[in-house]
């Protein structure tokens, strides 16, 4: 029966295929909360601009299921989205061609154009990388950038060993082999398997099920081979945040600090927090990230 669980929209958001010049993106979709829905604590609900948030490695558009509510009281809708080939977007399923990174960038264009509005883009981990990509190519659609647990080049060597084993275990089974062998080995994150995200487990199963290999192969690869692009990033007139936890094997927290500095980004720590602030420490991440938009709309008048 799992593979009919289901993951629960948050409250008032919409679960829908975005449909773009590049096909269809799944996407949660939540609204800016009426006034009489603001969270307590929180600022009120003035319309104050769409944020598009994109997924990392063997993630998806759940994993910011915890940051949609307090954002919506904030005034920001935001919008998470399955890239190609994760989860509930559709992708070639042994073609490796249609993940490379600069088709991944053409895919984010493509959902910011249909949104219609300029955006605050997001992205965790290998989407902090994807989303660079993209603003590279054109930053026009963007008012601003957060690299959330996302570092200048490519992964750590403990994370590119794990990265490694899952590959390896792809070419020679099957997603649900390769899915009950992570289980048995220990925690999925140790193991070159999904990062700590928001679902239970036949809910992450079902959404491991439903990635493709390619995508796995080939985003993989890019997360080993990574150039640094920060100068370039930083000659783009755009306002930049770096977000991470207090910890991050990923990407060790000094190399993330140095990051910030090249680029003259806004530096956020969340305390209690490691590769995944969105669903480890939500509260307090939504928090900063509102407060970061809020200033880019203040200085922008």
């Amino acid at each position: 029966m799992s593979h009919r669980v289901s993951f629960t929209p948050p409250p008032g958001a919409r679960a829908y295929p975005l449909r773009t010049a590049r096909g269809e993106f799944a996407v949660v979709d939540s609204p800016v909360a009426d006034r009489a829905d603001a969270a307590k604590g929180l600022d009120g609900a003035e319309e104050k601009g769409t944020v598009l948030m994109l997924p990392g490695f063997t993630g998806s558009k759940e994993d910011f299921t915890l940051l949609h509510e307090p954002l919506a009281a904030r005034g920001y809708r935001v919008v998470a989205v399955d890239g190609r080939g994760q989860f509930e977007s559709d992708g070639p399923e042994d073609d490796e061609s249609a993940y490379a990174r600069d088709q991944l960038a053409r895919d984010v264009l493509a959902q910011v154009d249909a949104l219609g509005t300029a955006v605050h883009l997001l992205g965790h981990s290998l989407g902090g990388q994807i989303a660079r990509a993209a603003v590279l190519l054109d930053h026009s659609p963007f008012r601003s950038l957060t690299l959330m647990s996302s570092g200048p080049a490519q992964i750590s060597d403990s994370q590119q060993q794990r990265v490694k084993l899952l590959r390896d275990a792809l070419a020679v089974m099957g997603m649900p082999e390769v899915w009950e062998a992570i289980q048995a080995m220990g925690p999925p994150e140790e193991v070159g398997g999904p990062a700590v995200g928001v679902g239970e487990p036949d809910q992450l199963r079902r959404r491991w099920l439903g990635t493709k290999p390619a995508q796995l192969l080939a985003t993989g690869r890019q997360l080993c081979t990574e150039p640094d692009r920060v100068a370039e990033l930083a000659a783009v007139p755009l306002p930049f945040h770096v977000l991470s936890g207090t910890r991050d094997d990923t990407w060790p927290v000094p190399l993330l600090d140095d990051m910030a500095v090249r680029l003259g980004a806004r530096r956020t720590v969340v305390p209690g927090a490691e590769h995944s602030p969105n669903a480890e420490q939500p509260l307090p991440t939504a928090r900063a990230l509102a407060d970061f938009w809020d200033g880019v709309r203040r200085e922008k008048g």
